[in-house]
C-alpha cells in the first residue's frame, strides 16, 4: 500500500525550457476564433509559465469555471462508459487506483502526488504544445509536461491538442504501471541522445503507443494510448468495424507520419507491453551506440 505521506517533502522536478511552442490555436480547429477563449487559454499558460520560471513554485491550481467543471462531467460521464468497452484492464485498473472525480476537475498538482506514490513519476504543467525532444526527453526523468486548461465547448467529443481531459484521463492512470513508466523513460532516453531522424522516429513511436496504441487482450484490441483515453470520437473511431488496426511492427511505425489535427487512419495492436519494452530498447540501444 502506498505511503500518504510520502509526498510531504517532494523536490520540484527540474523542467527545461522548451526550444519552441506550436501555436496549434493558430489553426483552424475548435476554439480558433474565439477570443474569449483564446484570453482564458492565455491566463492559464501564465501560470505554467510562472511555474518553471520559480524553482520554488508548487504546481499551480486553476480556478476552473462552472462551464469547464460541467465539460470535464459530461465527457467524463461518456469516457467512463467507453473505457468500460474498450480500454484495457491495466487502464482500468489504475483509473480505480487514482479515484479521479467525475463531478469536478481534480487539480494537476493532486493528481500528481497520487501517481508519485506509484512508481515515482511526476506531472507538470506547461502552457501548450512543445518541441519534441523537449518534451520526450522530460519522460527520462519520470516527467510528463502536462496542459492544465481544457477543450474547446464547440467540440467536447475531440482535441487536436492535449488538454486536461486527455492529460488526466487519458495518461495519468497509465503512469501507475510500471511497465509504462519503463518504457516512457526509454522513449525519453532516446529522445535526449537522437539525432534529428531519429528524433521524427522516436516521435512516431511514442504517438503510435503511448498516444494512439492498443494491446491485444482475449483476441480483442484494447486502448491504452491518452489520445483514444480521453476522446470519445477517437476511441469510437478505433473501436469501430472497418478501423484499419494492424499488429505491432515496430520498424513500420516509425515510417508511419501522423497528423494530430484529424482523427488518426491507423492504430497498431502490441501483444503485450512486456514485448513493446524489449523492442523499444532495442530500438535505442541503436541510437545510443
Amino acid at each position: 500500500m502506498p505511503n500518504s505521506n510520502h509526498h510531504k517533502h517532494i523536490s520540484k522536478p527540474e523542467i527545461l525550457e522548451p526550444e519552441s511552442f506550436g501555436e496549434i490555436l493558430d489553426l483552424d480547429h475548435p476554439g480558433a476564433h474565439d477570443s474569449q477563449y483564446r484570453k482564458r487559454r492565455e491566463t492559464i499558460a501564465k501560470l505554467a509559465k510562472e511555474y518553471r520560471k520559480n524553482p520554488e513554485m508548487e504546481i499551480p491550481e486553476v480556478d476552473y469555471t462552472k462551464n469547464e467543471q460541467t465539460m470535464w462531467k459530461e465527457v467524463n460521464e461518456v469516457l467512463s462508459d467507453l473505457h468500460d468497452k474498450h480500454a484495457c484492464k491495466t487502464y482500468i485498473h489504475a483509473r480505480k487506483k487514482l479515484d479521479m472525480p467525475i463531478s469536478h476537475i481534480p487539480q494537476l498538482k493532486e493528481v500528481s502526488k497520487k501517481i508519485n506514490n506509484f512508481e515515482n513519476f511526476k506531472l507538470a504543467p506547461i502552457e501548450g504544445l512543445v518541441d519534441s525532444r523537449t518534451f520526450l526527453s522530460q519522460l527520462e526523468k519520470g516527467i510528463m509536461m502536462c496542459t492544465q486548461y481544457i477543450r474547446h465547448t464547440s467540440r467536447p467529443t475531440f482535441t487536436p491538442e492535449p488538454d486536461i481531459i486527455h492529460e488526466l484521463l487519458g495518461h495519468a492512470p497509465m503512469f501507475v504501471n510500471k511497465e509504462i513508466v519503463e518504457f516512457s523513460k526509454f522513449i525519453g532516453r532516446g529522445a535526449r541522445l537522437a539525432n534529428e531522424e531519429q528524433l521524427e522516429q522516436l516521435g512516431r513511436l511514442y504517438w503510435y503507443t503511448l498516444e494512439y496504441g492498443m494491446i491485444e487482450e482475449n483476441d480483442e484490441a484494447k486502448a491504452f494510448g491518452a489520445g483514444l483515453l480521453g476522446g470519445i470520437e477517437d476511441l469510437e473511431n478505433a473501436t469501430r468495424d472497418n478501423a484499419d488496426v494492424r499488429p505491432f511492427d515496430l520498424e513500420e511505425i516509425v515510417n508511419t507520419d501522423f497528423n494530430y489535427s484529424f482523427l488518426q487512419k491507423r492504430y497498431f495492436v502490441v501483444p503485450s507491453f512486456e514485448i513493446l519494452k524489449k523492442e523499444t530498447e532495442k530500438f535505442i540501444e541503436k541510437i545510443v551506440k
